[in-house]
């Protein structure tokens, strides 16, 4: 590979850069819903000090950097001020990587690249750039619409047909719940492929790519030798998979468990998949695969017919195999639909909270550019043509004029959606310890079948101590008496399944209990809105062509672009 980096490396430099901050804030740039965080904005959001804490990274940045025989840089969560620093040391192109809700700040900066470096090249990208008459609206050069890697190829003049190489990142940063740190390193990213065949109307990500699925990792074999690289390199096994619906390819997946199977080696999934591709699957492969979690897009019970994906399936009774299984389940729904009206949408609401999943996930009704549902909503002059980009995030107020929410009310139903799941359910968090404890009930029972089975109950045993040192945690925290109660007799099923808490568990918990007050007064004092630290990133092609690693990253802090530290564990992974 390196022979063919140095035949056609067009010594271009080239700066990736997601959006500024600060995010969610109410600012001239943004909004305080549109926050950088996936559970707390969009998912754990209504339980307080228990909601999941954790950054991504913007993974297509890193992905087209790592394959790219050109000199690289990214730029991720910078401020406004340290991307003016940056984009001064002069580029030869510039790409803008936003979504719909950060149209403005694309925009913005846009327009500084124009004025402190106008021989600079401005690319657009991201789910934005799916935004009709973006080239008119924000002052540009390029517009990348789909799969950026092939792109960004033709741009520099690189040969397409160029091997796909995998780069070793973390799938999450600042990972803490209750303000207390999950131990050990972070899951790592992978990305086996893009799109989704089963193109729901409302889904950008799979009309972004063409409705249709381009695979990166072909075969299972390709799969287990990224993961394999990957995971020596980071010193963890667990991967967060970003396709989505891994399972789909079911003879892929078969072929990956074989793989682990063969040589030892048992990597742990967190997956996206739909109903009937797990159904398809079968559970029972799922937990040799090692899938830990999966997210479910149960959508409705009120217009199934809308999606086929869920056609014979009874969501509940899925959600308890998987459960039951030590799989962790995130369960979508979607709200204010078309035939939603105030009366039958609780039914909606009240069938998310009745499969109980470990955690649901509530959405507005959302057409966004590209998406089959937003081409029927304009066709139908039901958008909001004068509503803000700021304001699609799905997390407020209707992009679209719905005759039945008229005014906040589509807020007030999703805030009490949220409000009445965890109040039912109770914490996310403790449903996640009570799955792993049902895991490893039923899992030990099969040990003895074979290496993969005994290791997989031996991981779902891990998790369940690992997580249990907050059960004191949530018992002081627990929203109502039900969490109290479910919360005690959990630890009480803990301790007849695993023993009691030795010396060192004891003092963790301890010192949960501690930091979960320190976090308490956090919220109360300074708000919940965390910033995601920059994280500035060099891919050097002359690293590429000495085989060395060509990552070197580093954290800076939001009020200093001074280096802080050198993030060694990173690598860069060949998928072939």
């Amino acid at each position: 590979m390196s022979q063919t980096i140095a035949q056609q490396n067009t010594s271009k430099k080239i700066l990736l850069s997601g959006v500024f901050g600060p995010f969610g804030v109410d600012d001239r740039w943004g909004r305080k819903e549109n926050i950088m965080e996936l559970f707390h904005n969009q998912v754990t959001k209504a339980q307080g000090a228990a909601s999941f804490r954790f950054h991504h990274r913007s993974f297509g940045l890193y992905f087209m950097a790592a394959n790219l025989n050109t000199d690289v840089n990214v730029l991720d969560f910078p401020s406004r001020d340290r991307f003016i620093e940056e984009i001064k040391k002069g580029y030869d192109a510039v790409g803008i990587s936003f979504i719909a809700p950060n149209f403005i700040k694309a925009q913005e900066m846009a327009r500084l690249v124009r004025e402190h470096c106008p021989g600079t090249e401005i690319i657009l990208g991201g789910h934005g750039a799916a935004i009709e008459g973006v080239e008119e609206l924000i002052k540009c050069d390029h517009v990348v619409k789909g799969e950026g890697i092939y792109w960004m190829r033709r741009y520099i003049g690189q040969n397409l047909l160029d091997p796909i190489v995998h780069p070793a990142i973390p799938s999450t940063e600042m990972q803490r719940i209750f303000g207390v740190s999950v131990p050990g390193p972070t899951s790592s990213l992978l990305v086996p492929g893009v799109g989704c065949v089963n193109a729901c109307s409302f889904c950008s990500t799979s009309h972004f790519f063409g409705k249709k699925y381009t695979a990166y990792l072909g075969s299972g074999k390709e799969i287990f030798n990224t993961c394999r690289q990957i995971a020596d390199a980071r010193g963890t096994d667990s991967f967060f998979v970003m396709d989505e619906n891994f399972l789909k390819d079911r003879d892929r997946a078969l072929e990956l468990i074989d793989e682990m199977e063969k040589h030892n080696r048992f990597f742990t999934f967190h997956v996206f998949s739909s109903s009937e591709a797990i159904t398809a699957f079968g559970i029972d492969n799922m937990v040799r695969l090692g899938v830990s979690f999966a997210w479910i897009g149960f959508e409705s019970k009120t217009d199934q017919g809308a999606f086929e994906k869920n056609n014979g399936i009874e969501p509940r009774d899925l959600v308890k195999q998987l459960r039951d299984s030590g799989i962790s389940v995130l369960g979508s729904g979607i709200l204010c639909m078309e035939h939603h009206t105030p009366e039958n949408i609780q039914e909606d609401i009240d069938f998310m909270i009745d499969i109980e999943a470990d955690t649901v996930q509530f959405m507005l009704f959302t057409p966004l550019p590209v998406t089959a549902l937003y081409k029927r909503h304009k066709k139908k002059g039901l958008l909001k043509e004068d509503l803000p980009f700021e304001e699609w995030h799905g997390q407020k107020m209707l992009n679209w004029n719905h005759h039945a929410f008229p005014g906040d009310l589509a807020e007030k139903t999703l805030k009490g959606a949220f409000k009445k799941e965890f109040e039912v359910n109770s914490s996310t968090i403790y449903r996640v310890i009570e799955t792993a404890v049902r895991g490893y009930e039923n899992n030990r029972k099969l040990a003895s079948k074979s290496e993969n089975y005994r290791v997989r109950a031996e991981q779902v045993r891990d998790r369940v101590i690992e997580y249990a040192t907050l059960l004191p945690v949530i018992k002081a925290n627990a929203v109502n008496e039900i969490e109290l109660q479910r919360a005690i007799a959990l630890d009480e099923r803990v301790t007849a399944l695993v023993g009691k808490p030795t010396v060192k568990a004891s003092l963790m918990r301890v010192g949960a209990k501690v930091l979960s007050g320190y976090w308490n007064m956090r919220l109360k004092y300074k708000g919940d809105v965390i910033q995601p630290k920059t994280i500035f990133t060099e891919f050097k092609v002359a690293d590429k062509e000495a085989g060395k690693s060509p990552i070197k990253l580093f954290e800076v802090s939001e009020f200093t672009s001074t280096v802080s530290r050198d993030l060694n564990k990173a690598a860069f992974v060949s998928a072939k």
